[in-house]
């Protein structure tokens, strides 16, 4: 099952004869805080649920001919995994992984949603793509065991960790407003045999920068939702972001950016510099005496 979202915060799913409407069968409204799917999630929506539902009432229309959001435009709180492939480990000199750094959060106003752009915040500052499969939380997690966290998940997404390589802690270096793209949908774990042994490719223009497979992570996805449960309480409609693998690199005005995760599906998103500053116009610059040294 793919659950996803149409401008107006219409909830949708996306079946093999097209994207159906289907946001009078949910319990759910158009324009709630973080989408349509969100209170349905937090209400204990389950993939069951949606198998059932009487689709006669809603039409198939072509996928080509909708537009899509973010499946949750404002996830309760995004989780995102540090250094978390010992490959990316490498290409930034890291002396440490996730092991060693713990989980870190993002903005959730920092969502975007498929053919969105990225604004970039600086002109003389480099601002990196980095590609990445999304965990969607689907029950109330607290200090779960890695043997039962594949039970709290609802679902998997793609997202860009979009990250500015500046001297700022990462929250603050990876929380723009539109740092986050997230979709093209949510396709529910049923869906999904082994979340780690997944493929993964992104392109940044015609430039494949990224491949690898999730069975390359440090913390598999179960020992991603234990530890991220053991620090805080992850809700229904939290996100996990599950690190990058190596391949970041700059994006810049114009860029093109492409992440495909097999079986989960294809995010694409621009690039825009138009209302970027330079890095020393930003406010609080002037009680910066450091040297930049990008991480």
């Amino acid at each position: 099952m793919r659950l996803a979202v149409l401008s107006g915060d219409r909830a949708a799913l996306v079946t093999d004869h097209g994207v159906h409407d289907v946001t009078d069968l949910l319990p759910t409204a158009a324009g709630a805080y973080g989408g349509p799917w969100l209170p349905w999630l937090e209400q204990g929506g389950t993939s069951e649920q949606l198998s059932r539902l009487d689709l006669s009432g809603s039409p198939a229309v072509p996928l080509a001919d909708v537009v899509l959001s973010a499946p949750l435009t404002r996830p309760g709180k995004v989780v995102a995994a540090p250094v978390n492939y010992l490959d990316h480990k490498a290409e930034m000199h890291e002396q440490k992984t996730i092991a060693e750094y713990g989980v870190f959060l993002k903005a959730n106003t920092s969502v975007v949603g498929p053919n969105d752009k990225v604004l970039l915040p600086y002109t003389d500052v480099r601002t990196d793509q980095e590609g990445e499969l999304a965990i969607v939380i689907g029950h109330t997690a607290k200090n779960v065991s890695v043997a039962k966290a594949k039970d709290y998940i609802f679902g998997y997404t793609g997202v860009l960790d979009i990250t500015v390589r500046s001297t700022e802690d990462r929250s603050t270096r990876k929380s723009f407003d539109t740092f986050t793209p997230l979709g093209p949908w949510i396709v529910t774990a049923d869906e999904i045999a082994d979340p780690d042994a997944l493929a993964l490719r992104c392109w940044v223009g015609d430039e494949l920068r990224q491949e690898t497979n999730t069975s390359e992570l440090i913390f598999s996805v179960p020992e991603l939702v234990a530890y991220a449960s053991s620090v805080m309480t992850l809700h229904p409609g939290d996100i996990i972001a599950t690190g990058t693998p190596a391949g970041v690199g700059p994006i810049v005005d114009g860029t093109h950016i492409r992440l495909e995760i097999d079986g989960v599906g294809t995010l694409e998103v621009g690039v825009s510099g138009l209302n970027a500053i330079a890095y020393a116009d930003r406010p609080g610059a002037q009680h910066d005496a450091r040297t930049l040294q990008p991480r």
